[in-house]
């Protein structure tokens, strides 16, 4: 089993790739490795309920259902909290995720820890 750093920074402006990321990061999961996502820019709006609710890529289906799934399957999530707080994105939004901000040091340091890392 390896451990999978998915590291997304395209939000609403691209939803495809958005939820291509998403996509990876569930393949990997079903394939039994450990899997963390990293998600800054624009992808940290991914997180918002609506947008979970509602994006949907071209051929790569819909991001609640790769959420939900990347969720009950243990996959941690980073946000970072600079992409939030300049994009409106408070921490009661992510209250009840299994989601944390942190900082640039953060993916640095999780990039070094991690045997593969994708980056959509």
């Amino acid at each position: 089993m390896a451990s999978i750093l998915v590291h997304i920074t395209h939000g609403l402006e691209a939803p495809t790739r958005a939820a291509l990321g998403f996509l990876v990061a569930k393949a990997a999961l079903d394939e039994g490795h450990q899997v963390t996502l990293f998600l800054a820019g624009d992808a940290v709006q991914l997180l918002r309920d609506a947008v979970l609710d509602n994006l949907i890529g071209l051929g790569t289906g819909k991001l609640r259902e790769h959420y939900d799934a990347l969720v009950a399957g243990g996959a941690k999530f980073y946000v970072s909290g600079m992409s939030a707080k300049s994009r409106g994105l408070l921490e009661a939004e992510l209250a009840g995720k299994p989601a944390e901000f942190a900082m640039p040091n953060v993916l640095v340091r999780l990039s070094l820890e991690h045997d593969r890392m994708f980056t959509y």
